[in-house]
């Protein structure tokens, strides 16, 4: 089984901050790449950077308390339903549209997202 939804907080652990074989990858240029660059591939143009204008969600991360947690299913699915997941600590705040949705970790109960789609031709 593979949860790719860890894939940032992997990419963050490992590749910029732990690894020690090889170079490091730069912590500006993992974000770049995970953020203004994954943005632009999938035509979200209002997001990715934080400038006048732009929809400027951000994470505060404690880099140096980064850490993935173990994988685990959760039933909290509809009927019962289950899915992986895998969390992370380290992540001091998540801010969307303004509003803080994570602290220390855990929800805040703030919801200000909606379905984002992704330009149409």
């Amino acid at each position: 089984m593979i949860c790719d939804a860890s894939i940032q907080t992997f990419m963050l652990t490992h590749w910029v901050r732990d690894r020690s074989r090889g170079e490091r990858i730069p912590l500006e240029f993992a974000v770049k790449r995970m953020s203004r660059d994954t943005a632009e591939l999938f035509g979200l143009l209002d997001r990715g950077t934080v400038e006048v204008g732009k929809k400027a969600d951000l994470n505060v991360i404690d880099t140096a308390a980064l850490r993935l947690c173990p994988p685990e299913m959760i039933f909290d699915l509809p009927a019962g339903g289950k899915r992986f997941m895998q969390r992370a600590r380290g992540y001091r705040a998540t801010i969307v549209s303004g509003e803080v949705t994570m602290e220390h970790d855990e929800p805040t109960g703030a919801l200000p997202g909606r379905l984002v789609r992704g330009a149409r031709s």
